[in-house]
């Protein structure tokens, strides 16, 4: 469920076409998302035989739904980092691409005010067979950039994803690492007012990591905006001024970065101790079924 402070900085006038992201009528943030759901259609999926799928349809039997949001409502000013965090599987990551406008809602409104630029999965935009150089243009096509402004920024992206020879060699052989590096040289190169990264600050050596976190902190001393998914809680505490808990598509907490990630720990530990419980508990029962 979304804070009530959320819910009343997101409440501003709006006009929209429904399920787009083109919203909202009120000056000084950057970013805004309210009651955003995202709805996926469960008739057609790997485990479904076809046959039933079309039967399904024939019949016009309702077809299943799983909400992998729900009710999310969230107001980013210039200069907040806001880390998303929570289990695995909670829609982070579908959060984010809900934000960058790479997944269109099913329901509720985003809008976006500035240009976004986001690093959400190591390999978006990447063609594993080009090489690095060739991939960096393609990427900085993907943001909108020219050819002329991808020529000039060429230069600054291959030092600062710091690749060497490798710049010219096929994606293929990079690690993920590699890979990881050369995304987020590409997506701070267009100095975003709005920047979205879903885990890639963990991943390579340490000392990119510090570099890359001093980008970030730069983007926010320049008043820039940051939506950060981690698991690094570290992280969240350190440099994020509010943190965001989602868990199974909704919002549980929005507010201080301490008190959310202690809040997000004490959830864990007790989810932990209940599968502990439970598999005790299934043990149990099984011996006294063998008992019979």
């Amino acid at each position: 469920m979304a804070s009530e402070s959320t819910m009343e900085r997101a409440s501003a006038p709006r006009t929209a076409v429904d399920g787009r992201a083109d919203v909202v009528a009120e000056p000084g943030y950057a970013l805004a998302a309210e009651d955003v759901g995202v709805r996926y259609n469960l008739r057609f999926n790997r485990k479904t035989p076809i046959r039933e799928s079309v039967a399904s349809a024939l019949t016009r039997k309702p077809a299943a739904t799983f909400w992998a949001l729900r009710h999310i409502s969230i107001r980013l000013d210039h200069g907040e980092s806001i880390a998303v965090i929570g289990p695995n599987g909670a829609g982070k990551s579908t959060l984010l691409q809900v934000l960058g406008g790479i997944l269109r809602p099913s329901e509720g409104r985003v809008d976006a005010r500035g240009r976004v630029s986001g690093l959400l999965t190591l390999d978006v935009g990447f063609d594993r067979q080009l090489t690095g150089r060739e991939n960096t243009r393609l990427g900085c096509a993907f943001l909108g950039l020219d050819g002329t402004t991808t020529t000039e920024l060429m230069p600054s992206i291959i030092e600062y994803a710091g690749l060497g020879d490798f710049i010219d060699v096929p994606l293929k052989t990079y690690s993920a690492g590699m890979r990881a590096r050369l995304g987020f040289a590409i997506a701070t190169s267009v100095d975003p007012d709005i920047l979205l990264l879903d885990e890639v600050l963990a991943t390579g050596d340490a000392a990119f990591r510090e570099k890359s976190k001093a980008r970030v902190v730069e983007l926010l001393e320049a008043a820039k905006a940051v939506v950060l998914v981690t698991h690094d809680m570290s992280w969240v505490t350190e440099y994020c001024n509010r943190a965001i808990l989602i868990e199974n598509g909704t919002m549980i907490k929005d507010g201080d970065p301490g008190e959310v990630v202690a809040l997000h720990q004490e959830r864990m530990e007790s989810a932990k101790e209940r599968r502990k419980q439970d598999a005790v508990a299934a043990g149990a029962d099984a011996n006294a079924l063998v008992a019979r």
